[in-house]
């Protein structure tokens, strides 16, 4: 059970992967359950549902609410936070998954900035405004613009940060800085968006992580965490090292989420499949992949790295 009441979000949170059957026709909701058990086994605060990892744009509604309850109904009982995507290039959207997340049970939502719409910071703003106007649950935001293709200027957080909805952000724009520059001027909550940037980040007043290598690693992304946050960051920085090159490969060497699922296929907590538009990790991947849960020491269920090929290669 984690040590985190829900709702504060500092410490480490896992963006879930959306497990689908072999063929990829639908959720698969008891692997997404026991996924949600082994997160909150390894002491993690929260779990993301929804976001970027889990494939969300290919999920139809009805799967998204299964989801939402899904993990809601099992992460709640054991006391973590249980954050979902609900954003959208359309305003009127973002407020109508908003509600229907908070009626599913979510603590918080998390909400990207709108995508290929483009979008000027006074239409960020005015965005970002009217979903905290409206919303029955907190609000994480949510910067990332190498999918979105634009980004939220620091000003643009610090107004923000002045909505009593709007309580963390997650920084997935690579800058150190920029993390440096909005703890120093707001109060929001600061979250890691990228997994080899963490401790960095937390060096300058990030308190947590979103972490896409938590699936297969959430004792050890919680443990440096905590260690960071506790000022102990030789603890931080050995954990750290051991988990970089594994967290580097999971973003580098192909798009989230294939490698993170083709990971868990090899330690057997998944069957590596995605959906289309995305395609299966390549055998040249896989083969990288192992190499990398080996030497970052972690195992699947049974032990060790499975040699057998996942439905997700075929």
């Amino acid at each position: 059970m984690s040590d985190h009441r829900p709702g504060d979000f500092a410490g480490a949170h896992t963006a879930l992967i959306t497990p689908f059957a072999v063929d990829a026709s639908a959720v698969d909701l008891p692997a997404l359950e026991a996924q949600v058990l082994f997160q909150a086994s390894g002491g993690v605060a929260g779990v993301v549902a929804c976001g970027t990892t889990g494939e969300t744009p290919t999920l139809d509604g009805e799967e998204r609410r299964a989801i939402v309850r899904c993990v809601a109904a099992t992460a709640g009982p054991l006391g973590l936070s249980v954050i979902v995507g609900a954003g959208s290039n359309s305003t009127v959207t973002a407020i109508e998954l908003s509600a229907e997340a908070a009626d599913l049970g979510a603590t918080a939502t998390l909400q990207v900035t709108p995508y290929y719409n483009k979008p000027s910071q006074d239409g960020l703003l005015r965005h970002f405004t009217s979903l905290a106007d409206r919303a029955e649950v907190p609000i994480v935001l949510y910067d990332v613009p190498g999918r979105t293709g634009v980004g939220l200027a620091a000003e643009t957080v610090v107004r923000l940060a002045e909505h009593d909805r709007i309580v963390a952000i997650k920084v997935a724009n690579g800058s150190v800085g920029y993390v440096s520059e909005l703890a120093q001027r707001c109060d929001l909550v600061i979250l890691s968006g990228d997994d080899p940037l963490t401790l960095p980040m937390q060096s300058v007043g990030a308190v947590g992580v979103v972490s896409v290598v938590g699936n297969v690693a959430p004792g050890e992304v919680a443990r440096q965490v905590a260690a960071a946050n506790r000022g102990d960051f030789a603890l931080a920085r050995s954990i750290h090292e051991r988990l970089f090159p594994l967290s580097a490969g999971l973003l580098e060497l192909d798009g989230n989420p294939v490698p993170i699922k083709a990971a868990m296929a090899l330690l057997g907590r998944d069957t590596g499949v995605v959906r289309p538009p995305l395609a299966p990790a390549s055998e040249a991947v896989r083969g990288s992949l192992a190499g990398l849960l080996a030497s970052a020491g972690v195992e699947g269920p049974a032990g060790g790295v499975t040699a057998s090929r996942s439905a997700g290669s075929r």
